[in-house]
């Protein structure tokens, strides 16, 4: 990010720091301003050498630890890094995927999605896929890898080898797990037919159900989604969310010295946002 170390930058909470602070305070002892500022340099994407540092050696603390086992500071450090692009995170991030806490192993694949370097990625991401009777696994036994964070990251990378592997997860028994892998099968395929089981999502009667196939629609920018999408049973803010994700996909860059224009796609995205307005 460009601006100068000393300039201020403040969060929701109206929290204010330096980014010499935060890599400071990310360095330091106190527990609860380490994980503050991995957080930090993260939701202000701090592309600073020292940050990208700081954060690649915090996914090794052993200091900030929960009495179940867990790493707050190894998973805050590891979703930074996927925001910020540095490729350096990759091999650190792989290494994360060893992690005994689950939720370090979901941050470190989702931040492995963000990060084009599926030549070491995939291969490790894939190993965590191999699993045996996924039609029969319960939301507890599921959580033995972050099978969603993996699925969605090979969708991210154009694994395009991993759709056999992906494939077993379409009749997953956690529907969260199966959003996932319609959602890259989508993206990996642009198959319709994976997009439209997404749009019958959101017709379903749980509403965290639904806000989850908002979000996965966005993401890969389903066109066929729009309509339905913008009379969900869901917060306003989600939709428009997933509106402007589908805007974004369809966007058309004008070429060099061209006038930009506005498509009659996009048109009709941006109206369906103006009446949720």
């Amino acid at each position: 990010m460009a601006m100068s170390d000393s300039e201020n930058l403040e969060s929701p909470n109206g929290e204010s720091l330096t980014i010499e602070q935060a890599i400071a305070n990310l360095q330091g002892s106190d527990r609860g301003s380490r994980y503050y500022a991995a957080w930090w340099l993260g939701r202000f994407r701090i592309q600073e050498e020292a940050a990208i540092k700081a954060l690649i050696a915090a996914l090794d603390d052993n200091s900030d630890r929960t009495p179940d086992g867990g790493y707050p500071l190894r998973r805050n450090a590891a979703r930074a890094l996927g925001k910020l692009g540095d490729t350096r995170a990759v091999p650190p991030l792989i290494a994360c995927l060893e992690c005994s806490d689950y939720y370090v192993r979901e941050s470190a694949a989702e931040s492995l999605g963000m990060l084009d370097d599926s030549g070491e990625s995939i291969p490790k991401l894939l190993e965590m896929l191999e699993i045996k009777n996924i039609e029969t696994q319960t939301v507890e036994t599921a959580v033995y890898q972050p099978y969603s964070a993996i699925v969605e990251a090979l969708g991210n990378l154009n694994a395009h080898d991993a759709i056999e592997n992906i494939k077993p997860f379409l009749k997953h028994s956690v529907e969260l797990v199966k959003y996932s892998a319609l959602r890259a099968m989508y993206q990996l395929t642009q198959e319709p037919c994976y997009g439209d089981e997404l749009v019958k999502a959101l017709d379903g009667e749980n509403l965290q159900l639904r806000r989850s196939a908002l979000a996965d629609l966005g993401a890969i920018g389903y066109l066929n989604a729009a309509e339905t999408i913008s009379e969900t049973l869901a917060e306003n803010s989600l939709k428009l969310i997933s509106l402007k994700g589908i805007l974004e996909h369809h966007l058309e860059m004008p070429s060099y010295g061209a006038e930009p224009t506005i498509s009659d796609v996009n048109i009709r995205i941006m109206k369906l946002m103006d009446s949720l307005l």
